[in-house]
């Protein structure tokens, strides 16, 4: 943020600056705690350049947050989603999709999504102009330059924002929006996963760079070199330059050291010893069982299938991306909408669902409404009304069928808007019995198949008797019949 817009929130809160200084409510301000960890929220954000299966967490989940598309509605009186009309016009949607100035949209949730996944909280800081009522910027800003000013009747009394030259920034509710993971601890802030991990972000961290100075420093394990007698300054420094000259770096690995006096002592262990990889590999299970990823959502696919990828894809964005688009949505609807008064009545922000669609689940359903719609158009029900009812999509109606039709017929008729397979499983065939009384004309019927039941019907009335048998002029019952044809040709 420039110094103009701080400047501008600092003259829009000057009533403000009369507040007590922020009292921290929990030991947040303290930098370093347990295992030597820094628990501040600064070094909860360092996390993330720090250690790889983190920052490939934090990427995913961000970026998959910030691509879902979000639209703007004006709420039906039905209640039901499907009844909602869109609108494309009003103040809020402009700010957000264009937030401030220097961020889109996907940026500025990105950047929120990033903080709230580290921190488990992030904060949006409203700006105004002088005369201007409704949110005209909005900013995500790093949490650990946020302190909430708590108060014994209104619970929370505003915020310090704390620029990088140190200036406080005292601003007022109606200028903070925060989004947080709620803390058992703490009401004014959030709990982030980083927190439980903090051992193992060390191990990770400690491992790396033990790694790296065994290559540097001679890919060879440390030890002492022991001499009966104390050394002047002069022999210690040229034994040290000597010893760095002749064995430090890759390229001396392995090379024989020579002493002119005093032994070497070996007082480290191995790589092989120190099991690294397999460290490693445990502390970044321990991240991920942290954050709820698996490890296919950081691109590890092995041993995976198609199948089992499209799963996998619908459970990260049921479980992951939908959680925070929620938390968004509540702040952009209970929250940022109030800010615009009268004009923002009755309208509701809501996102585009990340979830993929199940081809198999989508067959089923249509069938399950094709049916549906069937038995009420059978039960006698008026056929305009009916697709809508059972949601499908509307289509001419061109009246009943003209051949007797039951509930199987009028679904035919609806699921064939399913595609070629499904039609091709309710195609019918002709069946015969070929016997003494069988005629030419039946004979020559046998395997004949029909589009659908309607001409089907046309020959054989009913299901059985070909109009054209010359059997029954004499008296015997027709010998064949229409059947409908199983998925794989058979008549059942």
């Amino acid at each position: 943020m420039g110094r103009s817009f701080l400047g501008s929130l600092a003259n829009a809160a000057g009533s403000f600056r009369s507040a007590a200084p922020p009292v921290p409510f929990t030991s947040r301000a303290q930098s370093y705690g347990i295992f030597g960890s820094n628990r501040s929220a600064e070094g909860q954000m360092r996390a993330m350049s720090a250690v790889g299966t983190l920052f490939a967490i934090v990427d995913r989940t961000s970026n998959a947050t910030a691509l879902v598309d979000w639209k703007l509605y004006r709420k039906a009186k039905s209640g039901r989603d499907e009844d909602r009309v869109e609108v494309t016009s009003h103040a809020a949607l402009d700010l957000w999709n264009k937030p401030n100035p220097f961020m889109p949209r996907q940026e500025f949730v990105e950047s929120s999504t990033q903080h709230y996944d580290l921190t488990g909280e992030t904060e949006w800081v409203i700006a105004r102009r002088p005369g201007v009522s409704i949110p005209l910027e909005m900013w995500p800003v790093r949490p650990d330059r946020m302190t909430p000013v708590p108060d014994r009747e209104r619970f929370l009394k505003g915020w310090i924002y704390t620029s990088p030259d140190g200036e406080q920034i005292p601003l007022e509710l109606d200028q903070v929006i925060q989004l947080r993971r709620p803390n058992p601890m703490d009401p004014y802030r959030g709990l982030s996963p980083i927190l439980s991990i903090l051992p193992d972000l060390d191990t990770s961290r400690y491992a790396a760079e033990w790694s790296r100075a065994f290559f540097i420093n001679s890919a060879q394990p440390g030890g002492i070199l022991q001499f009966d007698q104390r050394l002047s300054d002069s022999q210690f420094d040229e034994l040290r330059d000597r010893w760095a000259e002749q064995h430090k770096g890759v390229a001396n690995a392995h090379r024989v050291a020579i002493l002119e006096q005093g032994k070497w002592i070996d007082r480290t262990i191995s790589q092989r010893d120190m099991q690294f990889v397999e460290l490693r590999g445990a502390t970044a299970d321990r991240v991920r069982e942290a954050y709820g990823i698996s490890k296919t959502a950081i691109g590890d696919f092995e041993d995976i299938n198609r199948a089992s990828a499209l799963a996998a894809k619908s459970w990260f964005a049921e479980q992951q991306t939908v959680p925070r688009l929620e938390r968004i949505k509540a702040a952009l609807n209970f929250e940022l909408l109030p800010m615009y008064g009268a004009t923002a009545q009755g309208l509701e922000f809501d996102y585009c669902d990340p979830v993929p669609a199940d081809p198999e689940t989508e067959a089923a359903t249509l069938t399950a409404r094709a049916n549906a719609a069937a038995a009420l158009r059978t039960a006698g029900w008026d056929p305009a009304g009916i697709l809508s009812a059972v949601g499908l999509p509307e289509i001419p109606y061109a009246g009943a069928p003209a051949a007797p039709a039951g509930p199987s017929a009028w679904a035919d008729a609806v699921a064939g808007l399913v595609g070629e397979g499904i039609e091709n499983a309710q195609r019918w065939v002709v069946k015969i019995t070929d016997d003494g009384d069988t005629c030419h004309n039946c004979r020559e019927q046998a395997g004949r198949t029909y589009k659908n039941r309607k001409q089907a019907y046309e020959d054989y009335p009913g299901g059985e008797g070909y109009v054209r048998c010359e059997g029954v002029q004499y008296g015997n019952a027709c010998r064949c019949k229409v059947v409908k044809r199983g998925r794989k040709g058979e008549g059942e």
